[in-house]
């Protein structure tokens, strides 16, 4: 799986568990139930269900790291789903854009930047998504 897609995994698991605790969360789990349904139409209740079973822990236990365990579970989830289905990437990019954008980071609402370096010899790699200072001495 490419960085791209793997960013975009990490990006819907962690707004999905995210949108569970808000007003968004059954047009999350119906989202999400959509995108299941187009790989795994048999899976798509299940997944469903588990949404539901997911923020039933967030709201029970929301001082634990329930929060970041079940970001976890949904991130590696979506990686599974892209990784045999990448063609479902630009409707994981709609749900996002469209369903969770209220919940996302406003930094992640832009762009996403893929950083890709080899270097050989005595090469050296500096790269940023921000600001960077190098010293060197």
């Amino acid at each position: 799986m490419d960085a791209e897609l793997m960013t975009l995994a990490s990006t819907a698991g962690t707004a999905v568990v995210t949108a569970l605790t808000t007003d968004l969360w059954q047009q999350t789990q119906v989202a999400v139930g959509a995108l299941w349904r187009r790989a795994y139409p048999e899976r798509a209740a299940t997944v469903e269900a588990e949404l539901t079973d997911t923020r039933t822990l967030l709201l029970a236990a929301p001082e634990d790291d329930v929060a970041e365990d079940s970001a976890d579970e949904w991130r590696l989830r979506f990686r599974r789903l892209l990784a045999t289905h990448p063609g479902l990437a630009d409707e994981l990019r709609r749900m996002l854009a469209e369903d969770l954008a209220p919940v996302l980071p406003a930094n992640s609402q832009s762009t996403s930047t893929v950083f890709n370096a080899t270097a050989s010899g005595h090469g050296r790699v500096y790269q940023s998504a921000g600001n960077q200072t190098i010293n060197e001495r």
